[in-house]
Protein backbone atom coordinates (compact mmCIF):
# COMPACT_ATOMS: atom_id res chain seq x y z
CA UNK A 1 0.00 0.00 0.00
CA UNK A 2 1.33 3.48 -0.87
CA UNK A 3 0.50 6.88 0.49
CA UNK A 4 1.96 10.31 -0.15
CA UNK A 5 2.35 13.23 2.18
CA UNK A 6 1.52 16.80 1.17
CA UNK A 7 4.91 18.01 2.42
CA UNK A 8 6.91 15.54 0.41
CA UNK A 9 6.67 14.52 -3.24
CA UNK A 10 8.23 11.14 -2.52
CA UNK A 11 5.89 8.22 -2.02
CA UNK A 12 5.77 6.75 1.48
CA UNK A 13 5.62 3.00 1.19
CA UNK A 14 3.58 1.53 4.02
CA UNK A 15 4.38 -2.12 4.74
CA UNK A 16 3.70 -3.68 8.13
CA UNK A 17 6.36 -6.31 7.42
CA UNK A 18 9.08 -3.65 7.12
CA UNK A 19 10.92 -3.19 10.41
CA UNK A 20 10.93 0.63 10.33
CA UNK A 21 7.38 1.12 9.05
CA UNK A 22 5.19 3.15 11.45
CA UNK A 23 2.32 0.77 10.76
CA UNK A 24 4.20 -1.93 12.67
CA UNK A 25 4.34 0.07 15.91
CA UNK A 26 0.70 1.09 15.42
CA UNK A 27 -0.20 -2.57 15.02
CA UNK A 28 1.63 -3.34 18.26
CA UNK A 29 -0.16 -0.52 20.11
CA UNK A 30 -3.61 -1.55 18.86
CA UNK A 31 -3.27 -5.30 19.08
CA UNK A 32 -1.45 -5.49 22.39
CA UNK A 33 -3.65 -7.03 25.06
CA UNK A 34 -4.52 -3.74 26.74
CA UNK A 35 -4.70 -1.66 23.54
CA UNK A 36 -7.37 -3.84 21.99
CA UNK A 37 -9.42 -3.91 25.17
CA UNK A 38 -9.12 -0.15 25.72
CA UNK A 39 -10.21 0.61 22.15
CA UNK A 40 -13.15 -1.78 22.45
CA UNK A 41 -14.16 -0.31 25.81
CA UNK A 42 -14.10 3.20 24.34
CA UNK A 43 -16.17 2.04 21.36
CA UNK A 44 -19.10 2.08 23.80
CA UNK A 45 -18.59 5.85 24.30
CA UNK A 46 -16.62 8.41 26.26
CA UNK A 47 -15.28 7.15 29.58
CA UNK A 48 -13.30 8.36 32.54
CA UNK A 49 -10.08 6.62 33.55
CA UNK A 50 -11.63 4.83 36.53
CA UNK A 51 -14.53 3.53 34.45
CA UNK A 52 -12.10 2.22 31.83
CA UNK A 53 -10.03 0.52 34.49
CA UNK A 54 -13.12 -1.22 35.88
CA UNK A 55 -14.27 -2.21 32.38
CA UNK A 56 -10.88 -3.67 31.37
CA UNK A 57 -10.63 -6.23 34.13
CA UNK A 58 -7.08 -7.02 35.21
CA UNK A 59 -5.27 -3.98 33.81
CA UNK A 60 -3.11 -2.04 36.25
CA UNK A 61 -3.39 1.73 36.52
CA UNK A 62 0.13 2.08 35.12
CA UNK A 63 -0.51 -0.16 32.09
CA UNK A 64 -3.81 1.50 31.28
CA UNK A 65 -2.19 4.93 31.51
CA UNK A 66 0.66 3.88 29.21
CA UNK A 67 -1.77 2.26 26.79
CA UNK A 68 -3.99 5.34 26.61
CA UNK A 69 -0.95 7.57 26.06
CA UNK A 70 0.20 5.39 23.15
CA UNK A 71 -3.29 5.34 21.62
CA UNK A 72 -3.53 9.12 22.03
CA UNK A 73 -0.11 9.56 20.40
CA UNK A 74 -1.26 7.39 17.48
CA UNK A 75 -4.41 9.48 17.02
CA UNK A 76 -6.92 6.83 18.07
CA UNK A 77 -7.93 8.34 21.41
CA UNK A 78 -8.68 11.91 22.42
CA UNK A 79 -8.05 12.96 26.02
CA UNK A 80 -10.02 15.85 27.48
CA UNK A 81 -9.50 17.44 30.87
CA UNK A 82 -12.90 18.51 32.19
CA UNK A 83 -12.61 21.51 34.47
CA UNK A 84 -15.36 20.73 36.90
CA UNK A 85 -15.27 20.25 40.64
CA UNK A 86 -13.51 17.94 41.01
CA UNK A 87 -11.71 18.06 37.66
CA UNK A 88 -11.47 14.82 35.74
CA UNK A 89 -10.22 13.38 32.47
CA UNK A 90 -12.38 11.80 29.79
CA UNK A 91 -11.25 9.59 26.93
CA UNK A 92 -13.03 9.10 23.63
CA UNK A 93 -12.22 7.48 20.33
CA UNK A 94 -11.33 9.67 17.38
CA UNK A 95 -12.85 8.87 13.97
CA UNK A 96 -9.74 6.78 13.24
CA UNK A 97 -10.15 4.97 16.55
CA UNK A 98 -13.79 4.29 15.72
CA UNK A 99 -12.87 2.76 12.35
CA UNK A 100 -10.32 0.52 14.01
CA UNK A 101 -12.75 -0.41 16.81
CA UNK A 102 -15.32 -1.60 14.25
CA UNK A 103 -12.84 -4.06 12.81
CA UNK A 104 -11.61 -5.16 16.23
CA UNK A 105 -15.21 -5.77 17.32
CA UNK A 106 -15.76 -7.99 14.25
CA UNK A 107 -12.61 -9.96 15.14
CA UNK A 108 -13.71 -10.34 18.76
CA UNK A 109 -17.13 -11.60 17.63
CA UNK A 110 -15.44 -14.31 15.53
CA UNK A 111 -13.17 -15.20 18.45
CA UNK A 112 -16.03 -15.38 20.97
CA UNK A 113 -18.15 -17.46 18.57
CA UNK A 114 -15.19 -19.83 18.15
CA UNK A 115 -14.63 -20.54 21.86
CA UNK A 116 -16.27 -24.01 21.81
CA UNK A 117 -14.04 -25.07 18.89
CA UNK A 118 -10.95 -23.63 20.57
CA UNK A 119 -11.68 -25.38 23.86
CA UNK A 120 -12.18 -28.68 22.04
CA UNK A 121 -8.91 -28.19 20.13
CA UNK A 122 -7.04 -27.38 23.35
CA UNK A 123 -8.44 -30.43 25.10
CA UNK A 124 -7.41 -32.60 22.16
CA UNK A 125 -3.95 -31.09 22.10
CA UNK A 126 -3.44 -31.62 25.83
CA UNK A 127 -4.47 -35.26 25.43
CA UNK A 128 -2.02 -35.81 22.58
CA UNK A 129 0.78 -33.89 24.32
CA UNK A 130 0.42 -35.97 27.50
CA UNK A 131 0.50 -39.24 25.53
CA UNK A 132 3.52 -38.23 23.46
CA UNK A 133 6.08 -38.04 26.26
CA UNK A 134 9.36 -39.27 24.76
CA UNK A 135 10.89 -42.36 26.33
CA UNK A 136 14.24 -41.89 28.02
CA UNK A 137 16.95 -44.28 27.12
CA UNK A 138 19.76 -44.91 24.78
CA UNK A 139 19.61 -43.45 21.31
CA UNK A 140 19.28 -46.12 18.67
CA UNK A 141 18.60 -48.92 21.16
Amino acid sequence: MSATTEDDDQALVVDVFARACPSRSLLADVTGRWGTLAVLALADGTARFGALRRRVDGVSEKMLSQTLQALERDGLVAREVVTSIPPHVEYTLTPLGQRIAERLRALVEVLEDSVPEVLAARAGHEGRAGAAVPARGRVGA
